[in-house]
């Protein structure tokens, strides 16, 4: 009988959250946590945005099966949805779940090892689409299927268990899945359905049992995080719950020190989320902004059919600097190489980039996608493999001096940070990794414990490009209204 358990993950936070929504849950069935060569149970929690993410999960598998041919595997996540028939035939693979069934997760992961799922664990129930079973409750140890995914989403939700600073220092609350943007290059849609919203009412007693177990700092993530609430049905005359009234909920009614958003679309920054950054960024807000900008030539963007043009962008970006001033962090994802994309078209977005004042950029080669609109693009217009790399080579040559630039700016300034949970060899030397308010990664000269608000003073950029504090300027914060003590 199956005891223990190893998860690994790949691809976007809110993957990350599901992974260890699932981790959680097993746990609490009694399962120990072990490295893969080790593990009964490896779950392989999957991405598939790219061809390298699909190549990646692959070679994960038959590299674990390989150390571990007694272990079974589990694969989920979004390749696990998009190609799951495929994953079926790895050596080693016991079972895929794709997102549709990812609630399930736990329960069938029970029923492999012939356990019945306790009252904390969904039930195991069979995959139903016309290709496979009806549904049906299956009494382990009669776990036939190797399958479990449909097009439905019925059961794409896995509410995590209550979230605690524990591995994670500032752990990931998923609040929304799904997207029905349908951008041209994108599989999200096909992989995670439709849009669905986690109740305001859970997310307030998560983030009241985090801040009872001493929490810090909490990140609000989701597959498209600025849509939340827009999926409830509401009564004639009430109006439609929102992110920006989600959050000011928070605030209102529980103590939580410090909020961090995840990637907002650029056009759901709406005035009264922006307005929130204005009355309490740098305070229990985070001044971290990622907006995915993608391209910065209007004519790219219209055949990626992306929700707004390169000066909507640019007036966001301001609207948010001028509510927290230059002490944002800002962050985008640019994608390179999109099918037709020509050098005047690449130029566009190069001045664009070097227009605004990025922190950060999270660069990607096009990679196209079965069943997208772009993948037939790609096959008519394909930007040749020599042209994308040297685009690369472009931008990240743009993106270390923007980091550089914006980094620097704090050399001899005061900032906030969260001590992170710091490697042993950095221990012996007398250091801390911390992360700034504003998403900058900060060593500090001494010994901290994770888990605490520091005020420091930056005194300088080390040669890897993070911040250096002495820990003789620290000062330790109230968690409660980040006054000093």
């Amino acid at each position: 009988m199956a005891t223990s358990f190893h998860v690994e993950h790949f691809g976007c936070r809110s993957a990350r959250a599901d992974g260890e929504a699932l981790g959680d849950r097993l746990r609490a069935a009694g399962y120990s946590v072990r490295q893969p060569q080790e593990a009964d149970v490896v779950v392989v929690n999957t991405c598939s945005v790219t061809a390298e993410a699909d190549r990646s999960a692959r070679a994960f598998i038959r590299r674990a099966h390989r150390l571990n041919p007694s272990a079974q595997i589990v694969v989920t996540g979004c390749y696990a949805q998009r190609a799951p028939d495929e994953l079926a035939q790895i050596d080693g693979v016991a079972a895929v779940i794709g997102n549709s069934h990812k609630g399930l997760a736990p329960g069938i992961i029970l029923g492999l090892s012939g356990r019945q799922a306790d009252d904390n664990l969904v039930q195991i129930q069979a995959a139903t689409n016309s290709e496979r079973a009806t549904s049906a409750q299956l009494a382990p140890p009669q776990v036939a299927q190797v399958v479990w995914a449909d097009d439905r989403f019925a059961h794409s939700f896995l509410e995590e268990a209550q979230l605690i600073p524990g591995a994670q220092t500032r752990p990931n609350l998923k609040i929304q899945e799904g997207c029905g943007n349908r951008c041209t290059f994108c599989v999200i849609p096909f992989t995670r359905g439709p849009s669905k919203s986690l109740s305001g009412e859970t997310v307030l007693r998560q983030v009241e049992g985090f801040v009872a177990a001493g929490g810090k700092e909490l990140v609000l993530s989701g597959i498209n995080l600025g849509r939340w609430g827009r999926d409830f049905l509401v009564s004639a005359g009430e109006s439609r719950p929102t992110l920006a009234t989600l959050v000011r909920k928070i605030f209102a009614q529980t103590a939580l020190p410090r909020l961090r958003l995840s990637s907002i679309e650029p056009m759901d920054w709406d005035a009264e989320l922006i307005n929130l950054m204005a009355e309490f960024g740098g305070t229990r807000l985070a001044r971290h902004a990622h907006l995915p900008l993608q391209s910065g030539s209007d004519t790219v963007l219209r055949r990626m059919h992306r929700r707004y043009r390169p000066w909507h962008y640019v007036e966001k970006v301001e609207a948010l600097l001028k509510a927290t001033g230059p002490e944002l962090t800002l962050g985008a994802d640019v994608l390179v190489g999109f099918p037709g994309e020509t050098d005047a078209e690449f130029e566009e977005t190069l001045a664009l980039v070097r227009s605004l004042p990025f922190g950060y950029l999270h660069l990607f080669p096009f990679s196209a996608r079965p069943g997208t609109p772009a993948w037939a693009m790609h096959a008519e217009r394909p930007v040749p493999a020599r042209t994308v790399e040297e685009r690369m080579k472009a931008l990240r040559a743009l993106a270390t001096e923007k980091s550089e630039t914006h980094r620097r700016r704090f050399v001899g300034n005061a900032v906030e940070a969260i001590t992170l949970h710091t490697a042993a060899e950095m221990v012996v030397r007398g250091r801390t990794i911390a992360l700034t308010e504003n998403y900058l990664p900060i060593e500090i000269k001494g010994n901290f414990a994770a888990n605490q608000l520091l005020r420091l003073r930056v005194s300088g950029v080390n040669a890897e490009g993070t911040l250096e504090a002495l820990g003789s300027s620290c000062v330790h914060i109230f968690s409660q209204g980040n006054m000093a003590i």
